[in-house]
């Protein structure tokens, strides 16, 4: 089912949301400021192309004082607006009930978009 709901993502604006993550995490890339959180787009890129199957967790080494720095400037920067704008799909998505899948995908890039440093994407268990 996963397979199946990965292609409707990718025909129905999956693909192009992954490219514009990658364009953006290569824009980034450009410095040396920036590569880490170019990494995190790359991140959220893998993400955006195929989502069902995938989920957000947090790393073991999540809790050091790098990564609360890190994602307090990246939800300045721009963290913000990137999640509000998945939540805002998330929630028109999940109108209808065919949308709810979809729109579920949208909330988990949403989540990612908040705080991507110390978070892993896995494939998920059974």
């Amino acid at each position: 089912m996963n397979i199946l709901l990965n292609i409707l993502w990718l025909l129905l604006g999956g693909i192009f949301t992954c490219i514009e993550y990658i364009i953006s995490s290569l824009l980034m890339m450009i410095t040396i400021i920036g590569i880490p959180f170019g990494i995190q787009t790359f991140k959220m890129a893998g993400l955006a192309l195929l989502p069902f199957g995938k989920e957000v967790r947090t790393s073991p080494q999540s809790g050091g004082c790098l990564s609360v720095f890190m994602n307090i400037l990246w939800f300045f920067v721009g963290g913000i607006w990137i999640s509000l704008s998945h939540l805002v799909f998330g929630i028109v998505l999940c109108i209808t009930i065919i949308g709810i899948p979809f729109g579920r995908q949208h909330f988990k890039l949403a989540a990612l978009a908040l705080a991507p440093f110390g978070k892993t994407v896995v494939d998920k268990k059974g």
